[in-house]
C-alpha cells in the first residue's frame, strides 16, 4: 500500500544529500523528472507508456509528491489535472545536471554488470 503523501518530506536530518534524497530519493521519481527534462511537457498516459512501467497508484502519488514539493507543476493551471500535462519548474530542471552526472556514472561504472546499457551521449 503507497503511504499518504505529505505536504511536505519527513526530514530524516539536516544534512543535504539525505534532505534532497527525502525529497527525490526513488526510483520513480527520478525517472518522471528524467521523462520531462528528455521530452518536455508530458501527460498522465505519457508517463504511463514509458518502458519501465509504473503503476498508476505510484505515478498519481509520485505526480503528487512532485507538484506538492515545487517540483513540476501543471501547463495549464486552469486545465483539471486529468486533462492536463506536468512541465518542470526551476526547482525540478535544477536537477538536470545531477541527472546528467548519475547517467554518466551509470555508463562508466556499470557497463561491465549491465552490457545493455545505453550510453549517455
Amino acid at each position: 500500500m503507497e503511504p499518504v503523501v505529505a505536504s511536505t518530506p519527513q526530514w530524516r536530518s539536516p544534512c543535504p544529500i539525505a534532505s534532497g534524497l527525502d525529497v527525490v530519493g526513488d526510483k520513480w521519481s527520478l525517472v518522471i523528472i528524467r521523462d520531462l527534462i528528455v521530452h518536455g511537457p508530458r501527460t498522465y498516459s505519457e508517463f504511463l507508456d514509458a518502458p519501465e512501467k509504473i503503476s498508476t497508484n505510484i505515478l498519481a502519488a509520485r505526480l503528487k509528491w512532485l507538484h506538492v514539493n515545487g517540483l513540476i507543476t501543471h501547463v495549464d493551471a486552469t486545465r483539471s489535472a486529468r486533462n492536463n500535462a506536468y512541465q518542470l519548474t526551476e526547482r525540478g530542471a535544477a536537477l538536470r545536471p545531477v541527472l546528467e552526472a548519475l547517467g554518466r556514472w551509470s555508463h562508466q561504472e556499470l557497463i561491465d554488470v549491465h552490457p545493455g546499457i545505453l550510453s549517455i551521449d
